[in-house]
């Protein structure tokens, strides 16, 4: 399912070769809409030539109708769609300091790629400019690296700041696009041509294409109605590959792994029980944290954090026996969150394997009827993590029972997360 890794797919001379022909699209397109000229980009500011404003907000409704259509329709999955974090204050900044050179230059840094390719000299000077701020900014890192990376707010889209649907998110922006194209061609027709206002017919059907209008409400209202896919719709949407490694059962790791990360100084292991609060408080793993399915859920705020953890951490789930887990193992993977494993029989086989003092706790007879994915072992009282089996290799040392298992955890390295200005 698209979006797909070109280079990975294809090699890096076919994947090179593409992003090269889209790159000369994307010039071509620039300077055929008159971006390589600073007349026409600055005359944005002036209110006379909305050139600017229409290409690029015509660019970005139409990639974003196409983006949540096909997410709509299941066609592709947008939590791989790569969504530049937000780190508010410096962009904040960066844009500020964009919109002044925009004006007093005439370019934005890719519109100068465009007029220097023409051989504009102005084009030319300022892509000079370019490459010394960046040279200059190289130069000042160290000092500026706190401020570069300030207000993180990771991957945060328009309808998680409002708490609304995406469907809906989309449909306002067309419309109020569609309101700017009409303001843009009535400001040029009064700034531009020096019309007064009088004679200035703002019937937009007169302003705009009603087969524009049209089709943007149409495909705005398709996205409106049928709805983004759920957490459990994406789950049918991973590749084929990612699916059957969990039916393969390659993401369900052994108890003895489990206890071999847990104590290796070169990983961060974050344990998430998702059990009740009665069985967490009974037994859990030392340093585990309990969650609940509320949690796996976008809103909640963990995903984000496991979406931003450290390349070395590694993420076990775990419930008393599998189908909690593995449930929470698809909810957190379909959202992208990588080096996620789920502990194979969950803490009933963890006992199993580790022993617990009979006096604390006695396994119940395999031929009970017990409830789905309950502890098999009766407790006498609530111990916490304040047994030996809580980490066994930590607190037991030598005497931790050595178990034979198939190494299946594999650290996946996560695209670099930087801030910036722009």
């Amino acid at each position: 399912m698209p979006p797909y890794d070109i280079v990975a797919l294809s090699g890096k001379g076919i994947g090179y070769l593409v992003y090269l022909l889209i790159g000369m699209a994307f010039g071509a397109v620039l300077e055929m809409s008159g971006f390589g000229d600073s007349r026409k980009l600055s005359g944005q500011f002036y209110l006379r030539d909305m050139t600017v404003l229409k290409v690029m907000f015509t660019g970005i409704i139409t990639a974003m109708l196409l983006i949540f259509g096909a997410s709509a329709l299941g066609l592709i999955d947008f939590e791989k769609v790569w969504v530049n974090h937000t780190f508010l204050w410096p962009q904040i900044i960066g844009g500020l300091v964009m919109g002044v050179g925009f004006i007093i230059g005439g370019f934005c840094p890719g519109t100068s790629l465009v007029a220097a390719s023409t051989l504009k000299i102005d084009g030319a000077m300022f892509v000079g400019g370019v490459f010394f701020g960046v040279f200059l900014f190289g130069e000042t890192f160290g000092i500026m690296e706190p401020f570069y990376n300030a207000g993180d707010f990771g991957r945060f889209t328009l309808y998680e700041l409002f708490g609304v649907s995406a469907g809906l998110v989309v449909f306002l922006v067309v419309v109020i696009a569609l309101v700017m194209f009409t303001g843009a061609e009535v400001s040029e027709r009064v700034f531009g041509r020096n019309v007064a206002w009088r004679r200035i017919d703002l019937n937009p059907t007169k302003l705009l294409n009603p087969v524009f209008i049209g089709v943007f409400m149409f495909a705005a209202l398709a996205v409106l109605i049928i709805p983004q896919p759920t957490l459990e719709d994406r789950w049918r949407f991973l590749s084929a590959e990612e699916r059957a490694a969990f039916d393969r059962r390659d993401v369900f790791i052994h108890a003895g792994e489990l206890n071999a990360v847990m104590n290796d100084t070169m990983l961060y292991t974050t344990i998430l029980d998702i059990r009740s609060e009665q069985d967490f408080n009974l037994f859990h793993l030392r340093n585990a944290k309990r969650i609940s399915r509320a949690d796996l859920y976008p809103d909640a705020g963990l995903v984000k954090k496991l979406q931003g953890a450290p390349g070395n951490m590694v993420i076990v789930l775990m419930s008393n026996e599998e189908a909690a887990a593995a449930e929470a193992y698809r909810l957190l993977r379909v959202q992208g969150v990588p080096n996620l494993y789920v502990l194979a029989g969950g803490v009933n086989a963890w006992l199993d394997a580790f022993g617990v003092d009979r006096a604390i706790a006695r396994k119940i007879d395999p031929k009970a009827v017990l409830p789905a994915d309950s502890l098999h072992y009766r407790f006498t009282r609530a111990v916490g993590a304040g047994i030996p089996a809580a980490d066994p290799a930590f607190i037991m040392g030598n005497t931790c029972p050595v178990l034979t298992f198939d190494k299946k955890v594999k650290i996946v390295k996560k695209a670099a997360k930087t801030g910036g200005c722009g």
